[in-house]
């Protein structure tokens, strides 16, 4: 057999094995399917402790071509504003995706910020205490013009919440692996302050005081499974 056959076969096989190894690795299985279902709307409540729903006030609102990038990514969407009785106000951004594998990924407040105008800093990794466990968490503080909007958001993906960027990308390859496409949510709260410390100690109330108020499936979906 000639030696040109021969590298033809050999890279024949090679490019069989390949496809058949890619196909062998490529999740299946969507978590999201396997789920019972549920609607944002729904599984947050509208009032709890001393917060309940200010429909006067709307959370960031984005542009036409963000919100059409958004749609493609996420299956349901929730945005609010809450009062408590002393006047102040937390905004609630959810978003909710059934299918985080490659091909899809959360959109972070980073980047939809800064789409709106705004210049966002103090990126910082943090820990919330929610009462059940704690939670890793990214807080921003984002301007624009006089307004001031300190920021506090987590990702989970699957059951689990992590910290985004190559902690994120770890456990969808865990998952990527096990053959199973992780469904994944962002969850958002911020409100317009100057003191930042503040805050994010009024988000971190916030945040209690909601997943006390709600049933455990809706807060697993929430902020996942907490270790230990």
């Amino acid at each position: 057999m000639k030696k040109s056959t021969l590298v033809s076969l050999a890279l024949a096989v090679l490019m069989l094995s390949s496809a058949a190894l890619t196909k062998a690795l490529t999740p299946t299985a969507r978590m999201a399917d396997a789920q019972g279902r549920f609607q944002l709307e729904q599984m947050v409540p509208r009032s709890f402790g001393e917060w309940e729903v200010d429909t006067r006030v709307m959370p960031l609102q984005v542009d036409p071509a963000t919100q059409a990038k958004l749609d493609k990514i996420y299956n349901q969407t929730l945005g609010r504003t809450y009062v408590n009785r002393s006047g102040e106000r937390i905004m609630l951004s959810i978003a909710y995706g059934g299918d985080q594998g490659d091909n899809m990924g959360v959109h972070k407040p980073e980047v939809c910020y800064t789409a709106q105008g705004f210049t966002v800093r103090d990126g910082a990794a943090g820990r919330l205490d929610t009462g059940f466990g704690t939670l890793p968490v990214k807080r921003l503080f984002a301007e624009a013009g006089a307004r001031q909007e300190p920021i506090t958001y987590w990702i989970t993906v699957g059951r689990k919440a992590t910290m985004p960027g190559l902690q994120q990308r770890l456990q969808e390859l865990r998952y990527g692996l096990s053959g199973t496409v992780p469904d994944g949510m962002l969850v958002r709260v911020s409100n317009i302050s100057a003191d930042a410390a503040t805050a994010y100690a009024l988000q971190q109330e916030f945040v209690r005081a909601m997943l006390q108020a709600m049933d455990a499936p809706a807060r697993t979906r929430l902020v996942g499974v907490f270790e230990g």
